[in-house]
């Protein structure tokens, strides 16, 4: 169950992300609200894990503030590349930076060398070059391709750094504290750049925001949360946890995007697709 609720939320939060500029959603508001409502849900369904006393030390509490950063610059970069670079491409960039990841595990925990993981990864980088293509017609949005890169790499990074906290770092319990207490950090780093916007006159608060905030944020936590708790309580290995998510998340993403916003997919971004899909089942098998 928790893979099929990590990858539920996570899908539903690209959908949101694609319907923003519809509603005229200011994404840089919705997401500084989002953390706080996901911090919030980390105290309203879990009341008993976070009554437990936690050893918050000088470690657990700075894995803490390199999530919370990840978590909101990250966040920041996908919405605004669901909007100009579309579902999909954006979708794929992020899922496909399990390739890092694993690369990541397989040094960290001594793990073998596969040649069908190799192939994995290889096909992996393959794939987001092509999902990132744009089409001719499309050339003008050519500068919003660094998204794509930032997202794909520090999406590894994030995916990498909750596995070995999950596994190094907490107690028995402390999921739903630490994801919690990660996203209310990120909200306020966003209050403090959002301050910064506002005295120079570039934001205007809107209580629609506010609302796509909360639609946003439950998902967003239980998106973690699940996802931390599948390392946790499933036998798999990381890798192939990554792998079984993230597939069905591109799958998602991917068919939305094309079924219900008609985004125009040429055969390079099919091919790169095709390339990103047969990445993931290497990794499944080789992991």
């Amino acid at each position: 169950m928790e893979l099929f609720f990590a990858i539920l939320f996570s899908g539903f939060i690209f959908v949101l992300f694609k319907l923003f500029p519809r509603f005229k959603i200011d994404t840089f508001q919705a997401i500084v609200v989002n953390y706080f409502v996901a911090f919030l849900c980390g105290f309203l369904f879990f009341p008993f894990q976070l009554t437990k006393l936690v050893s918050v030390d000088f470690n657990w509490f700075l894995h803490a503030i390199s999530a919370s950063v990840l978590f909101i610059g990250l966040f920041l970069i996908m919405g605004i590349s669901s909007q100009r670079n579309g579902l999909s491409s954006t979708s794929v960039a992020v899922k496909m930076s399990m390739a890092l990841s694993v690369m990541g595990m397989m040094f960290a925990y001594g793990e073998d060398a596969q040649w069908m993981k190799i192939a994995g990864i290889i096909l992996a980088i393959l794939g987001v070059i092509g999902m990132t293509v744009q089409p001719s017609e499309e050339k003008n949005e050519v500068s919003s391709a660094w998204m794509l890169i930032v997202l794909f790499v520090g999406s590894g990074i994030l995916d990498f750094l909750l596995n070995y906290i999950q596994h190094h770092v907490l107690l028995e319990n402390e999921t739903a504290f630490f994801t919690a207490f990660a996203f209310g950090m990120a909200g306020v780093i966003g209050v403090c750049i959002g301050f910064i916007r506002w005295m120079q006159g570039k934001l205007q608060l809107s209580m629609r925001n506010l609302f796509a905030g909360i639609l946003l944020g439950i998902p967003n936590y239980f998106s973690i949360y699940f996802l931390m708790k599948a390392y946790d309580v499933l036998q798999w290995s990381g890798s192939s946890i990554l792998a079984v998510i993230n597939v069905s998340i591109v799958i998602i993403a991917s068919v939305v995007g094309l079924i219900f916003f008609k985004e125009k997919w040429n055969k390079i971004k099919i091919i790169g697709f095709i390339s990103a899909l047969i990445s993931i089942l290497f990794l499944y098998l080789a992991a």
